[in-house]
């Protein structure tokens, strides 16, 4: 111990001082050496001490030593603590004192210690690894060491962190630590660390960073919170920044939502503290990060609705209107709010609608249009207007119409002050910046809309008291025309610059503009000197805008002024200019040193206002225009002919197409409908099957009740058939018998005839299947149509026969009963009994005919609704003929009208088997198939048995 006492400041025996060096080293050998945890420890903290005055000494000799302490005594957070401390003081460029040693700067010197850190990558792992300790001797310095670190070699130490497990979520951990001095200070980690680096970003931001950071602002006061809410903010920032992924999880999440809360100011608006105004700013900042120009259309589009939504658009609209509100943040609020409103419908017509609020009312474009023509409003405030302007104006073709009707003689009111007023005295003032601000927002009215630019040509406008008015387009040429007063006038290039851009904005792809334009004959003449004149380099930028606006009348000439003829107008700069010389005049635009720099975003930004000549979308356009008018100034006559011919040819064709697009629309809306119909029909069929179904299932349950009382009463006849089979055959006539054997042969007959007709309507079928051409099908199909309607009858007919069979089987049983009183007159009681329940069961059996006789009349009621509704499908079907499937389906549905037939077929068949069976109960012979006859003899022998029974009982 007195070994250190003497580091520390105690004096030695010998009453030298030692120097820093060794002192130095005999502490590193103590950290290297020392058994003890206390002398270790001691050691550690006397290189603290000396790490700010003697740095580059402790970073060489001591590095080594510290960060095997931090591998060995991590049970020791004190040793742990002073250890991170001495690294952070070395690798650090903020120490207190100067190392009088070192003769490197002390930036490159932590640039150097911290790449010798970090070349280990277990360092970072190691250091990560002790941000989990809640000590704060040891999580403190440990997130102050990673800062700096991040500082100094933030990619390399990014991929360490990106590479360890956990490493990002242990980093996280530190914005809920209740300690605000780690809390604060694990936000600057964080903004090193997601610098950047989009993996990192989206890590953090699915570590639910939004919700804690949103948290800690509202915790912190939003707007008026201190410089901890700067941090959040700046993080944020690093979030969404260039980073898709991550605003869509933000808008997603219904984060936009919670920031309107930040925009909601008082009425007192004095005395803003420098943190709320930093606060705001990067409020609106990271509003305008969400809705950038840059970000994928679809992405801002989405952004740009919620914010409406939710009302932080008309938050926003509230500070603009506001009073008392500093000027930095209203220009920045005017930024953000042209930004959200930028191409999207919904939130540039609601601002449209914001007044100022003023006595009278004004809108708050009047408003803003008022600061941008005023010379003593400041520059960067005028910038963010006419930016606010243009991003109202963007793909707004409403928009454009209300701002140019302000301007038209039938709607302008004397009364009031309009938007079309202001731009026309911009336009014309005595302020250069003025005249080529009014003139960039008049053109981006034109922009992209013939409509409007027909319009403004109605404009007149009265330049003095006695003479008669000017239309807008001849005032605009008579400025530039009128170069010598315009010089007196204090005039600068950036005027004349704005003029043409508005020229060229105004005739391009409108030859009625460039009609009128030549119309005035000093215009020509003025564009070919201009062009043709050897001026400075200041004068190169009018010279090539004054080639741009004459190649713009040759390429959308429609040669409706003959003495200004595109042939002409070429043979014009042949001899007076050259096409070499104008070609290169032409190209002076794009070559000017302002061009590309306004040519990169929407958003006009100008260090000064003479640097103020270009306008964005207006280098879209001389990219676009450029090409063309060179071609066009080197093609002959001829192929212009036949460039006006391909036009022609080429808007014929597009009419035609045009014409065909629409008959396809409403083909397309027809046969939705018929699908629509056809889908209904379907259905309808479906449930008719279902119930025919139904109706067959309970056709053929009475059917079997009546094979079952049927056989019984076959039964109980048989047991009575040796007395009384003389007595039934009397009771018919021989006549009767003959006539009813005919009939069933000529129903047999006429059931092998359908039977036949049958199978060729299913050959015909087949064929109909296997057929391709629409005539044929046609032809077809009317024929089996024909032909089922011939079924049809035939049915008809054969049913009016079965039912005339029945009626008079009806008489036969009526008869045999008769006769069965008549002998079982004088027979015993038992047998009248017996002859009772036969008439019972006869009873019965008729009541069951004439039940069946009643569903087979519903069934067929309802097979006609059906066979109704099936026609007027096939109808449907039949004006979709050039669809092949359509032709199946007709096909499907005669087959199974056929199929319909066979059943019909086959409960005839069933019908006349038991009319055969009945004649032969009778005991009339019938000629009958194999399957009859096999079925009667059975029957026979079952009669036979039962009479040899009947004998033997008698017998004995």
């Amino acid at each position: 111990m007195n070994f250190l006492r003497g580091v520390m400041g105690g004096q030695q025996t010998s009453g030298a001082q030692q120097s820093g060096t060794q002192t130095i080293q005999k502490l590193c050998d103590r950290v290297a050496s020392a058994t003890l945890l206390d002398d270790r420890r001691d050691a550690v903290r006397a290189l603290k001490s000396l790490s700010k005055k003697y740095r580059f000494d402790v970073a060489t000799q001591a590095m080594d030593h510290l960060i095997n302490v931090l591998q060995t005594d991590r049970s020791d957070s004190e040793i742990i603590g002073y250890a991170l401390d001495t690294l952070y003081n070395i690798m650090s460029n903020d120490a207190d004192e100067t190392d009088e040693n070192q003769q490197i700067a002390p930036d490159d010197l932590g640039v150097q210690f911290s790449e010798t850190f970090i070349n280990q990558q277990e360092n970072i792992t190691l250091l990560l690894s002790l941000l989990e300790e809640f000590d704060f001797h040891v999580r403190w310095p440990g997130v102050k060491l990673l800062t700096t670190l991040l500082k100094h070699q933030g990619p390399q130490v990014q991929q360490t962190v990106l590479v360890s497990p956990m490493g990002v979520s242990r980093l996280m951990d530190l914005l809920d630590d209740s300690r605000e001095v780690i809390r604060n200070d694990g936000l600057l980690l964080l903004q090193q660390l997601t610098k950047s680096n989009a993996a990192i970003q989206k890590i953090v931001a699915f570590e639910n960073a939004y919700e804690r950071l949103l948290d800690i602002i509202t915790e912190e006061g939003s707007s008026d919170g201190g410089i901890v809410v700067e941090d959040c903010l700046l993080l944020l920032q690093n979030l969404l920044k260039y980073n898709n992924s991550n605003q869509n999880f933000f808008k997603e999440g219904s984060y936009i939502q919670r920031m309107k809360p930040w925009f909601e100011v008082g009425d007192d608006n004095s005395g803003w503290s420098a943190q709320k105004v930093t606060n705001l700013h990067l409020m609106l900042q990271l509003v305008r990060v969400l809705v950038s120009p840059v970000n994928p259309p679809g992405a801002t589009n989405s952004c740009q609705k919620s914010m409406f939504q939710c009302g932080l658009l008309q938050q926003l609209c509230i500070i603009l209107m506001a009073t008392g509100v500093p000027a930095d943040i209203l220009t920045e609020t005017i930024n953000t709010v042209s930004e959200v409103i930028r191409g999207s419908q919904v939130n540039q017509d609601y601002f449209a609608s914001v007044n100022a609020p003023s006595n009278p009312p004004r809108p708050a474009i009047v408003v803003l249009l008022m600061s941008m023509v005023n010379e003593r409003q400041p520059f960067v405030l005028r910038c963010a207007v006419l930016y606010c302007f243009q991003c109202f104006l963007y793909k707004n073709e409403k928009g454009q119409g209300e701002i140019v009707a302000t301007l038209l003689p039938s709607t302008i009111d004397a009364n009031a002050l309009s938007a079309g007023q202001l731009l026309c005295g911009g336009l014309f003032s005595t302020d250069s910046l003025s005249n080529w601000c009014a003139a960039v927002a008049l053109a981006h009215a034109l922009l992209d809309n013939a409509t409007q630019k027909e319009q403004l040509l109605r404009v007149q406008l009265a330049t003095s008291i006695g003479n008669p008015p000017v239309s807008l387009l001849q005032q605009c040429t008579n400025i530039l025309s009128q170069g010598d007063k315009l010089i007196r006038r204090g005039s600068k290039v950036q005027t004349r610059v704005g003029l043409l851009m508005l020229l060229c904005t105004w005739l391009t792809n409108c030859p009625i503009a460039v009609t009128h334009f030549l119309h005035n004959a000093a215009n020509v003449p003025f564009l070919t000197a201009q062009i043709s004149e050897n001026l400075g380099e200041e004068e190169h930028l009018v010279q090539g805008l004054c080639a741009l606006l004459l190649g713009i009348c040759i390429y959308y000439n429609d040669n409706s002024l003959e003495n200004n003829t595109k042939d002409k107008l070429k043979q014009l700069i042949e001899k007076r200019i050259g096409k070499e010389n104008f070609t290169e005049k032409l190209g002076f635009i794009t070559k000017h040193e302002f061009y590309s720099k306004a040519a990169q975003k929407p958003q006009p930004t100008f260090s000064s206002p003479d640097h103020m000549l270009f306008d964005h979308e207006f280098t879209k356009l001389v990219k676009e225009l450029e090409v063309v008018i060179t071609k066009a100034i080197y093609k002959s006559s001829e192929e212009d002919k036949k460039e006006e011919e391909v036009k022609k040819s080429l808007e014929q064709h597009d009419s035609i197409v045009s014409h065909y697009k629409s008959i396809i629309r409403e083909q397309d809306i027809k046969m939705e409908e018929f699908k629509q119909t056809i889908a209904s029909l379907q259905s309808t069929n479906e449930q008719n099957q279902s119930t025919i179904s139904l109706q067959l299932g309970q056709i053929q349950q009475h059917k079997d009740q009546y094979n079952l009382l049927k056989v019984q009463l076959g039964k109980d006849s048989q047991h009575h058939g040796s007395q009384n089979s003389t007595t039934q055959m009397n009771g018919f006539q021989p006549e009767d018998v003959s006539r009813l054997k005919g009939e069933v042969e000529e129903l047999k007959r006429q059931q092998d005839i359908l039977q036949g007709e049958l199978s060729e309507k299913n050959v015909l079928i087949e064929s109909l299947q296997q057929s391709q051409v629409d005539g044929q099908t046609d032809q077809m199909t009317e024929e089996i149509q024909k032909e089922l309607e011939t079924l049809r009858s035939q049915l008809h007919v054969q049913s009016a026969e079965i039912n005339r069979l029945q009626a008079e089987r009806m008489e036969l049983l009526q008869k045999t009963e008769t006769s069965g009183s008549l002998s079982a007159s004088g027979d015993s009681s038992v047998n009248s009994q017996s002859n009772t329940e036969m008439e019972q069961k006869v009873a019965e059996l008729l009541k069951e005919i004439a039940g069946l006789k009643e569903h087979l009349k519903n069934q067929s009621e309802e097979k006609s609704s059906w066979k109704q509704q099936l026609d007027t499908a096939q109808s449907t079907a039949a004006i979709l003929q050039d669809e092949n499937q359509k032709l199946k389906q007709e096909v499907t549905e005669s087959k199974k009208e056929q199929d319909d037939l066979l059943v019909l077929l086959a409960d005839q068949d069933q019908k006349i088997f038991s009319l055969k069976k009945r004649l032969k109960e009778l005991g009339e012979p019938v000629e009958d198939e194999d399957d009859m006859e096999s079925g009667d003899a059975g029957d026979e022998d079952d009669i036979d048995d039962d009479d040899e029974d009947d004998v033997r009982d008698e017998e004995d």
